[in-house]
Formats: structure tokens, sequence, C-alpha cells
């Protein structure tokens, strides 16, 4: 029989000059927290988001002048977008059946779309699986566009309790359907459930919560979103927080730059106030990793435009490696080769992990468990909302290089300070390129065998 399977290309974001609705504001704040709240009030302000923990209030008001002259505020931001630039996508009509010959890697595995899996193949997951280690008692939150709940790779380790939304409109399980939704696909790659069915993720055993902060429709979010996605995130006792997510935010911030339009200290601000709320997660003892971004940049020598929030102090950043023409080598291809599009830079890329790529030649058709292009099945294979697809970008990175990171928090007793579990990543990362830390690698590309022994 046939069946439509899609293929999309993970994007990244860019910074959309406007508010996130009319009126919103960031506000940094000092001192007493009720007192400015009761001012706020007063001056005909609306609080919408109390994250007074890190000295920060989201408040609804007719413009920025309603916070002057109210002692005790440090910043005041526009609460603008990330806006969603339309990734490439494609739909696929593939012959859905095993080919006539088996080529190894098969493991014969019976979740049936496994061997499709080779990321797993590079960080050595299914060696750190036989060592014992699979992320029981790990909680790692998903920052993302909401989570198909009722999927059967998804729904087993899914803690719908905790899940939430701060989208609007819209609920962190998404509508139903088949579909490409970027979410469930981040979700699956950590922690698919090895239960027989599908895919099996690199910490099968670890807990996923979904927070909503970036809409199903559309992929935007507010900056005041992923704010409350990571203090929310934190308080409910995450161990480690993905952000498959970016925007690219001006150094230095001028004319027609969203927030404090005209104020050179604008973005400053934008990253002062994110820090806090990373380290903030940090404390409370959640490792944050998020995706280096798709713009091919040397972030190192861009002197234009900074990658939030991977470039935020306290955040690991992932670059994306991938193979070509895997699906006609399998055992001999290789996996490390930094992606057509990640961003790159010494300074700035803490780890590389699989994220896949899409530029080999042509459109030959491979056979590994299935029928596909061969350029497709370069690409990161996991969950879609009810159903597999392929997709490739930092975004698919950044979950492998979370679910390492559950592996190693899950060795030790659940629970393990931030520090730790960077220490252990850099410890146990195969060191690629040059010696040391690199533009491509950072520190290294996680291994998840290395990281458990």
């Amino acid at each position: 029989m046939r069946k439509t399977l899609l293929v999309a290309f993970a994007a990244m974001f860019s910074v959309a000059s406007m508010p996130a609705f009319a009126g919103s504001f960031i506000v940094s704040i000092k001192g007493n927290s009720d007192r400015l709240l009761a001012d706020i009030e007063a001056a005909g302000g609306v609080v919408t988001s109390d994250l007074s923990v890190i000295n920060v209030l989201v408040v609804d008001a007719d413009d920025a002048s309603a916070f002057d002259g109210i002692a005790g505020i440090d910043a005041v931001m526009e609460d603008v977008m990330i806006e969603y630039r339309e990734p490439l996508k494609s739909e696929v009509n593939i012959d859905f059946a095993a080919p006539e010959a088996a080529s190894p890697p098969f493991t014969g595995d019976d979740d049936f779309f496994f061997d499709l899996q080779w990321g797993h193949t590079a960080i050595s997951a299914t060696d750190a699986w036989a060592a014992g280690h699979r992320g029981a008692g790990v909680r790692v939150a998903v920052l993302d566009s909401g989570i198909d709940a009722e999927h059967p790779d998804i729904a087993p380790n899914l803690n719908a309790a905790l899940s939430a939304s701060f989208i609007p409109g819209e609920g962190w399980n998404v509508r139903p359907g088949t579909f490409f939704n970027h979410g469930t696909h981040v979700a699956g790659t950590i922690a698919a459930a090895d239960n027989g069915f599908g895919i099996i993720g690199v910490a099968p055993d670890a807990e996923i919560i979904a927070v909503k902060v970036l809409s199903e429709y559309s992929g935007g979010g507010s900056f005041s979103a992923i704010l409350n996605g990571i203090v929310y995130s934190a308080q409910v006792g995450a161990d480690v927080i993905n952000m498959s997510l970016g925007a690219s935010i001006p150094r230095n911030c001028g004319v027609n730059v969203p927030g404090n339009v005209g104020n050179a200290s604008a973005c400053a601000d934008f990253f002062s106030v994110f820090a806090r709320g990373v380290k903030y997660a940090r404390d409370m003892g959640a490792t944050v990793i998020a995706s280096a971004g798709n713009d091919a940049r040397d972030l190192d020598h861009d002197s234009s435009l900074k990658k939030f929030p991977a470039e935020v102090n306290g955040v690991l950043s992932i670059s994306a490696t991938g193979p070509t023409g895997w699906a006609l080598d399998p055992v001999n291809a290789d996996l490390d080769k930094l992606a057509s599009y990640s961003n790159y830079g010494q300074s700035s890329i803490d780890f590389s992990a699989p994220g896949g790529d899409y530029i080999y030649p042509g459109n030959d058709v491979c056979a590994v468990v299935v029928y596909q292009y061969c350029w497709a099945m370069d690409m990161v294979f996991s969950t879609i909302s009810g159903g597999w697809s392929w997709s490739a970008g930092t975004s698919m990175a950044a979950p492998h290089a979370s679910g390492v990171a559950a592996l190693i928090i899950g060795k030790n007793g659940g629970s393990m300070d931030p520090q730790a579990v960077e220490k252990a990543l850099r410890q146990s990362a195969d060191d690629l390129g040059k010696a040391g830390n690199d533009d491509a690698h950072g520190m290294g590309r996680v291994n998840a065998l290395r990281a458990v022994e």
C-alpha cells in the first residue's frame, strides 16, 4: 500500500518588529514586588505574569509611558514575538513496505522504525542502554509547539498533569490529525518509549512534560511565553529543559529594533532578563539546552546578530551533525560532519549532536526499513502528530543532547547539579575536529555510552 509521510526541514525564527499583542511589556524590576504591583495597577497597567522570582513582570499597558516615575523598575521592553520562518516542506508518497533485501545495520528491534534512527548509532545510545542506563527518574521539559499526547510512542512517558500551555487559546495537546508537529518530533527524539512500536528515544525511560511556548499553527510565540515556560519548568522539577527554538537579535540595538526602540541597551536588557530566567532554572536543578540555529553563520565573527536563547549565559548550545548518503552505506557513513545549515563558532557552540542534513544530490530512492529518497534518510526520523517523519535542523540536534543529559542524570539517581551534568557531557564527548574546543563541535559530539561509564 502507499502512504504519505511528511518530510520537513526544521526552521529557526526571526524577531518580528511587532509586539506579541498591543501594549504587552516585559518589565525588569528590583525591590518590593508587592508595592510595584500596586503602583503599576494604579498607573493603569495589568500584570499578566508575575515572575518576581526572577525580578520580572509581564504587563499590559497602553504604552511604555505608563511606567514613567514608578520606582523600582530597571527596564521596560516590548514583549515581541518570535516569528516563524516557513520551513521548506514537501510531502512524499513512498512505498511503505520492507525492502526485498535487508542490509545492515538492522537490529531486528520490534520498534519497527528504530533502524531509521542513525543518530542513536552516532552517539552510542544503544550501548548506554545495554549498560543499564535509560533515563529513569528524570523529567525533561520540552519547550516547543505542544505534543501529540495520544501518540503511542509519546503517551507512555508523558506527564499530562504537569504539561502546560503559555500560548493563549491553544492547549498543550495538539489538535487531532496527522501532520508535522515540531514539539512532538523533538519529544520523540528525547524519550519515545521502548514499547515495541515505532521509534525509541535517546532516554526511553525518561519522563516528558510538554510546555507549549510556540503556536502549533504559526510556530510563533512571545518572549514572555518562553520566559514563563522556563520558570514554570523549573518550578515543577524539570531536570532538563530543551529549547529547540531561537531568534536572531541584533547585538547593538538601535532604530527599528523591537524593544526600547533607539535605546542601545535594549537587546542587552533582553539577554539579562533571560539570563536571570536560566540562572533560576539552573539553581532549581535544571540543565538548559538549546539549538544553535540554522543560519550557517559563524557566531564568533558575526558582529551584527546574537542567537537567542543559544547564546544566553547558562544555556548549552548545540550544533548539528549529519551524514550525506547514509542509506547507501549505513555501516561506513560519516555521521559527524557539520550540517550544511548549522551555526558554528568556538565561543558559541558547547556541543554537537545529530541533527541531519539534506544535501545529498538528486532524488535516488534508498531502502532501509522503507523506501524513501536517499537525501531524506539523512535527516532525523522521529514522531509527528499521528505518525512519524524526517526533519533536519539544530532543533533535532538539541534533543539528542538532552537525551544524553537525561541518561547522565538518571545514572546519578535522577537529580544532579547542572554544572556536574555539563562536566560529564564535556568529559565524555567525542573530540572531533581540531583537538579541544573547536568551531563545529564545541567541546565535542555528545556520546551516550561514555557519558554513563
